[in-house]
Parts: structure tokens; sequence; C-alpha cells
């Protein structure tokens, strides 16, 4: 391999070289997949433009079960880097590529796995239940991995004197304890988008559109929860705005979402829940690092590559795969 590419990725994460401005990029694109057998699956909170080029658009959740069942020699995954490191998991004989290595997440930073095994070393008679968002190592010092998706009815399908560690998130886990009834020992973490909304500006709008359903995913803050119509996944959320009669909606997560929803519902009105901070909507700074330039040189040299050790590999594949199992034993 051309060692400057080893240089780059160390510096910027990305194959950063120059691409003829005169070719159809989307075209190109489409022609690398078949040339290399390639599957680009993206999350709903990708540029419109990468989510119109994917073969499948998803949350955690179904992007996990493409990933596992997938027939493509390669995977790009137009996400974050924990996407993409659980589709190697779940794929270790495949090729995994993410544009951007530096594609990180605040979430997933806010759980260092050296400091939560020495949590874990606490609780010693707890099933660890983490969520999906945190890093490969993380997982494979789990029982159980969830999304935002499936946390509750996982947690539900366990016998209810099982003692539970949950974490990254203390948002999500703390909805899942509130649905369940469940006392879990809670990790301290949080993701950086969903703990910005603005109650104020929420209201503001709410009285500017009385008759919007306001929706929320379950990341956000209880205070940002307790005010919503309707708490979901990005999925559940995407399906609440088809089946509602409601013409108006606003949304409280990630801006990208809106892409989709309109798609599904083009004479209903999105207005994504404003930060508190001056911008108008609330985007993932990691998830908007992925361009289609990006993509484009990603397949074109499939670089960067995503390589995991095969003893993580091993053990985060089980709890991976008891969330699997679950979800589909209860149909989700």
């Amino acid at each position: 391999m051309d060692t400057r590419f080893d240089t780059v990725l160390e510096a910027k994460g990305y194959i950063d070289l120059p691409i003829d401005p005169s070719i159809d990029l989307i075209a190109e694109i489409q022609r690398l997949k078949k040339e290399k057998n390639a599957v680009i699956l993206a999350h709903y909170y990708q540029e419109s433009e990468i989510q119109d080029i994917a073969d499948y658009i998803g949350d955690s959740l179904g992007l996990s079960q493409q990933a596992a069942k997938t027939e493509a020699d390669v995977i790009l995954f137009a996400g974050v880097h924990f996407m993409a490191e659980t589709a190697k998991i779940l794929s270790p004989e495949k090729k995994v590529l993410l544009p951007d290595l530096k594609a990180g997440c605040s979430l997933s930073d806010s759980c260092p796995p050296h400091l939560f095994a020495k949590f874990k070393e606490q609780y010693p008679d707890h099933l660890v239940i983490t969520y999906v968002n945190c890093t490969a190592e993380l997982k494979a010092l789990s029982d159980i991995v969830c999304t935002s998706s499936n946390a509750v009815q996982i947690v539900e399908s366990l016998p209810k004197d099982q003692k539970i560690i949950f974490g990254p998130d203390r948002n999500l886990g703390a909805y899942v304890q509130k649905k369940t009834g469940r006392d879990l020992v809670l990790w301290n973490g949080a993701c950086m988008v969903h703990e910005i909304f603005s109650q104020d500006r929420i209201n503001g709008l709410r009285a500017e559109y009385p008759t919007a359903k306001f929706i929320a995913h379950p990341e956000c803050e209880d205070h940002i929860l307790a005010k919503a119509d309707y708490i979901g996944s990005t999925s559940g959320m995407l399906k609440y705005t088809i089946e509602n009669s409601a013409d108006t909606f606003i949304v409280a997560t990630e801006s990208g979402i809106l892409h989709q929803m309109q798609k599904a519902s083009p004479s209903k009105t999105f207005i994504p829940a404003p930060p508190n901070n001056l911008c108008a909507c609330n985007d993932c700074p990691h998830m908007k690092l992925n361009t289609l330039d990006k993509l484009y040189n990603c397949l074109y040299y499939e670089l960067p590559e995503v390589v995991l050790p095969a003893d993580v590999i091993q053990r985060a594949q089980k709890p991976i795969e008891r969330m699997l199992e679950i979800s589909e034993r209860l149909g989700l």
C-alpha cells in the first residue's frame, strides 16, 4: 500500500486526494458499488445526499440487522465510528469502510472502557446492558447491547430480580427506568446533541404552532421528554410522523432525520427543535464529517478500513447477538 495513505489517515482521518470535478460523483459511486460488491449503510443523521445514495438507511438497530445479514463483500458505513465497529463485529470476514475515521461520538467518548471496567467491578452481581453508542471494547465488557428501539423491551425481558448496570447514556437509562419500573445502576454519560435542546425555545415553537406534535428521542433530558407527545427511537419517530394525522411536528433529535420524514410525508411540516445556542437546528458534528467526496474516495481506495483485534470481536459479538436474538423474538 502507498505509505502516503498512512500519513494522511493519521493526520486527517480520511483520504484527502483530489477528485476530477468533471465526474458524476453519484454515478461513479454506484459504479464502484457494483464493481466491488459493496453496500452503503447510512444512518438517518447523515446529510440528505448521502442518505439518497445509500442502499439502506436506518437507526442503530436496523443498521446492525443489515450489517449482520448483508451478502456484500464490502460494507461502507456512512455514520460514526462505533457503528462501523458494530458492522465489523457482526461481519468480521467483510471489509468495513468508514469515510472519516474522526467521525466519533460524544456519548461513546463519555465512557472510556478502562473506567467502565472499574465501575463494573463495584457491582459483581449485576448484568451489564450497554447502549450501542459505545466502543467495541465497551461492548466486549457487556452482557447485552441495546438500542433506543429495544432498550425498554430488553430490560423487560429479564427476570425482575435481575440487577442491571445500564450505560453509557444516563438519559436513556433514566427513561428505561421510568418505563420499566426497574432500579438500574446508571453510568453518567450523555450525547451532546440531545442535551442542548432549549426548553424555552421549544415552548415558543409550541405556542407558534399550537396543533403541532412535539416528538423526542429518549436520549434527551427528562425535562424535554416530560413535554413530548411521543418519545421514541429515530425509526420510531419516523413511523409516528407517517401514521399520525397531525400536519406539523416539532422534532427533538438530530436534524438529519427530517429529510426522511419530509420524503415520507411531503404534505406535512417538520420543524427541528432548537438548541440553546444561536442555531436553528441541532446537528451532530461527527455525523456531518462524512461527505460525498469522502465517501467516493473511501470506496475508490477502500480506505479508511475499520480493523479490530480478533479477541475484541469475539467478546463483543456475544452481547450484540443476544440483542439481535431478543429483538427477533419480540418482533422488533
